[in-house]
């Protein structure tokens, strides 16, 4: 940012960028625009969470994925600094003066109306006001929106109510990963998957077959076939029961296409609704029949 150049900030976790989220986000954007100022978000890496109970719990949105849906909210600049490196790390009054004021030479700060920040989680909103006035900038308040949070949200996802997840959202679950070689079994059997290998700490729904789509990312110094393209897909979360031993997955079989080769491409798979759960299957002639139904419950869900 230009030294010279004052801005919009808003803070947070942003975690899946939820209806909640947005609401603040777009606040911040229209204080930016009416302003003439930029609107930046500081968004912290690791979800809030981790400050009260010291575990890691699983992660809505990557890096990446969470700086692509603040700009696509207008947000002039992200910047994604990992957990303990801003607010919830240091004191209060050294996050106000060296990011807020100094670095980011913040015009106005707007948060939810439940903000906390600094080591100290009694240091709210009204602190931060205090703040604002000894280091020259505004703070303004959006109010909660109830029964939104990803907490809430990553609770819908273990039991694989990704219909209410997506309420939540404002759009449906996604999981990101790079396609890699399994078992290949669903080509064996005339449903060829792609084997989505997803980062640690991935939020991924509850075992069973959904429906939904899936789609291919460009991310730098990663192929970039069939970029952009989007298809409808059943999707398998689990151990396949009917074949013993194999390590938990995440497998989308994009609707009748068996020509896409997709082998280390970064690909998106989205849940629309969970059709069943896994079942361990006393034949391969019912397993297949079974697929066969998902296809076609696939094909209505997401046409």
């Amino acid at each position: 940012m230009q030294g010279s150049e004052r801005s919009v900030v808003t803070i947070g976790v942003f975690d899946g960028v939820h209806r909640g989220h947005r609401r603040v986000v777009e606040r911040a954007v229209a204080v930016a625009r009416e302003r003439g100022l930029r609107a930046v978000a500081v968004a912290f890496e690791r979800p809030d969470e981790a400050v009260r109970s010291g575990a890691r719990p699983q992660v809505l949105t990557g890096p990446r994925r969470r700086a692509e849906l603040l700009t696509g909210l207008g947000v002039d600049e992200v910047d994604v600094v990992p957990f303990g490196a801003g607010a919830p790390g240091v004191a209060p009054d050294e996050f106000a003066q060296s990011v807020l004021a100094e670095r980011l030479r913040a015009a106005v700060v707007v948060v939810g109306e439940r903000f906390t920040f600094g080591q100290d989680p009694s240091s709210d909103v009204e602190i931060l006001r205090m703040l604002g006035d000894k280091y020259d900038f505004e703070v303004e308040t959006v109010p909660h929106l109830d029964d939104v949070s990803a907490t809430a949200i990553r609770e819908r996802l273990v039991t694989g109510d990704v219909e209410a997840a997506a309420r939540q959202l404002g759009r449906p679950h996604r999981v990101e990963g790079v396609v890699v070689r399994g078992y290949q079994r669903g080509r064996q059997l005339g449903f060829p998957t792609a084997n989505v290998e997803t980062p640690q700490h991935t939020a991924i729904p509850a075992d069973g077959v959904y429906a939904g789509w899936l789609e291919c990312v460009p991310v730098a110094n990663l192929p970039a076939l069939y970029e952009g393209e989007r298809w409808p897909a059943a999707i398998s979360v689990g151990t396949n029961p009917t074949f013993e031993g194999v390590p938990r997955t995440v497998e989308a079989y994009a609707l009748d296409r068996d020509d896409l080769e997709l082998y280390g491409v970064h690909v998106a798979v989205e849940f629309a609704a969970r059709l069943r759960g896994n079942t361990r299957f006393d034949s391969i002639e019912a397993l297949i029949d079974q697929i066969h139904a998902d296809v076609e419950a696939t094909r209505r869900l997401t046409s």
